[in-house]
């Protein structure tokens, strides 16, 4: 499988897919010390975003997403990359600052609805962003 997507934020990733089919919101869903889903309402509850390629349809709920992506980022359990159908600039700004302070890339990237159900769940890919162009390939 090879992905043609458009980058949002810099970055190379190469590592396992965690798909979400619902929306996360990082503040509040998403605990900062452990990088597990908390929200007891999320279908995924339970699962550890740190270190996976997280694929969701799109983020939600608070701007405060951006300071919980860079904290979780600072302590070593950010996703190594996020890909997603809808673009966030909330995830982007804290991506971006991620790089700017502590110089940790989290590649976002947008892929097409048709190639959505192309990422599976557990399949191990890498991510390379060359501009605003990047390609997922699984491993």
């Amino acid at each position: 499988m090879t992905i043609d997507a458009r980058a949002l934020t810099p970055g190379q990733a190469s590592g396992t897919i965690l798909k979400l089919d619902v929306p996360l919101s990082f503040w509040g869903g998403v605990d900062l010390h452990s990088g597990e889903i908390i929200d007891r309402s999320h279908p995924d509850c339970g699962k550890r975003i740190a270190g996976r390629v997280l694929v969701m349809p799109s983020a939600r709920g608070s701007s405060s997403s951006s300071s919980a992506l860079v904290e979780l980022a600072r302590s070593g359990l950010a996703p190594l990359a996020i890909i997603m159908l809808e673009h966030d600039p909330i995830l982007v700004i804290g991506a971006l600052v991620a790089t700017e302070l502590y110089a940790i890339d989290i590649p976002i990237v947008i892929v097409a609805k048709a190639d959505w159900s192309s990422l599976r769940g557990g399949t191990h890919v890498s991510l390379l962003v060359t501009g605003d162009r990047a390609r997922i390939s699984s491993v």
